[in-house]
């Protein structure tokens, strides 16, 4: 009897923690709750994280499934931090993150698990994204990396067909991603000092320069406000976008590709912030870029820990980005087979 009991804990055992930071997003926490709960893989735990929300709007324990730990913070963190300390205490396998307002279809978490296990050098797996305002349109498929350090989510606004299939993106969107809890550890999790925006990117990156692999998965669905009814770019995202691009291209690209690759990365960046200012979003990003030259000092320090520790050959992350300008312009994906 008591073998069969510590049979069945196991066999219950969570597999992962799925993670979930908040920050005024009342309105979305019903059908969130709603649709992690009708997951048909189980095996999982929930922490909601409060980002300093607004009384109104702050996540209340009676109104999250049954078991679901929640985290209330005074101050507004960031997105990175916050989740840094959400997985701090986590003791699964697996780390789940997954937006308010992103959605899963009842088989998104098996698809993540499934694939994970399949695949033990992926570090990190993505989600196909759909917008929740429009079902037949893409929110993003796997985050794409050119070679001039211009990240963008691919098929974001496309009409809706097949998914790309199974295979290595170059980042997952933290939106909706499994990261290997061993995987995340050894990477440092987030960039606390990004705020939001580009950490996933970032991230991504480290994981690839340890040796992971960072896959996409076509079963693993979810509905996201973000980029649909939401998606219009803030100040707030231009400034932190750019300054989070350039401290990304000079912390994580390797020697051999970053040299050559700055001029290509400095002006591709210019460009990006001038048609931001000419499209009436103001001087945000430039902004951005500007703070980010400003704190490159700290930035490189951390760039000779991460140079140091990494395994991957300069060959794998230059075949990891893309490099053709046709690519970055139409934002299609990049996925590759595996290997």
């Amino acid at each position: 009897m008591r073998a069969r009991a510590c049979h069945d804990a196991c066999v219950l055992a969570p597999l992962a923690t799925i993670i979930v930071v908040t920050h005024n997003s009342a309105r979305w926490l019903p059908r969130l709750c709603a649709a992690v709960a009708a997951q048909t893989e189980t095996r999982w735990r929930l922490v909601v994280f409060d980002n300093g929300s607004r009384a109104e709007e702050r996540p209340r324990q009676i109104d999250l499934p049954p078991g679901a730990s929640l985290i209330q913070c005074e101050n507004n963190l960031g997105f990175a931090e916050a989740n840094n300390l959400a997985a701090s205490d986590a003791d699964t396998p697996y780390l789940v993150f997954l937006n308010p307002d992103a959605f899963p279809e009842p088989g998104w978490l098996a698809a993540l698990i499934a694939t994970a296990k399949r695949f033990p050098v992926a570090g990190a797996i993505g989600s196909a994204q759909l917008r929740a305002d429009a079902p037949g349109v893409f929110d993003g498929t796997g985050d794409v990396l050119h070679a001039s350090g211009i990240a963008y989510r691919s098929s974001f606004g496309k009409t809706r067909a097949a998914p790309p299939p199974l295979g290595e993106t170059f980042s997952a969107c933290a939106a909706a991603m499994l990261v290997r809890r061993e995987a995340f550890e050894a990477a440092g999790g987030f960039d606390a000092r990004y705020f939001c925006y580009f950490e996933d990117v970032d991230l991504c990156f480290r994981l690839r320069l340890l040796g992971w692999r960072v896959l996409q998965s076509p079963d693993a669905v979810v509905a996201h406000v973000g980029g649909g009814v939401a998606g219009a770019r803030s100040a707030f995202g231009d400034f932190h976008g750019a300054r989070n691009r350039l401290w990304t291209f000079v912390k994580c690209m390797p020697p051999a590709l970053l040299w050559p690759l700055l001029p290509v990365h400095l002006i591709a960046s210019a460009l990006v912030c001038s048609s931001a200012a000419l499209r009436g979003r103001g001087f945000h990003a430039w902004r951005g870029m500007m703070a980010g030259f400003a704190g490159l000092g700290p930035i490189r320090a951390s760039r000779r820990d991460v140079q140091r520790a990494r395994i991957a050959r300069t060959d794998e992350i230059a075949r990891a980005l893309a490099w053709s300008p046709e690519i970055l312009l139409s934002r299609r994906p990049v996925i590759r087979p595996l290997r």
